[in-house]
């Protein structure tokens, strides 16, 4: 029994070591200040820790050779989206196309 509390106090000691290393050296820290992560770390046992590693730690860049992971962008116009272009293919829309290639026919059997 002993034995089990001292190896979860190494446990505990070390994580509470990575993590303050972790952040203390770390160019940026996510979802928190720095300073906030550091005192989760030292007040909050075990948790504290844990928790900077699941959400404090920064995200690693990708590798070379690794495909990248990239945000589902939305388009930047509305005629890059496919849904929009799919929504504007409507009756109305076919019909309004119509009407306007019938138009400049006329007006180039007017002209010729």
């Amino acid at each position: 029994m002993v034995r089990l509390f001292v190896l979860l106090a190494a446990v505990q000691l070390v994580l509470l070591v990575l993590a303050l290393i972790g952040s203390l050296s770390a160019d940026r820290v996510r979802n928190m200040p720095r300073a906030v992560w550091v005192l989760v770390i030292l007040v909050v046992p075990l948790l504290g820790p844990l928790a900077y590693f699941l959400w404090g730690r920064p995200v690693a860049p990708p590798r070379e050779g690794s495909p990248m992971r990239r945000p589902a962008r939305r388009p930047a116009a509305p005629d890059d989206d496919p849904d929009f272009l799919r929504s504007m293919d409507t009756e109305q829309s076919r019909r309004d196309r119509e009407l306007l290639a019938q138009w400049e026919r006329d007006l180039r059997d007017d002209e010729g």
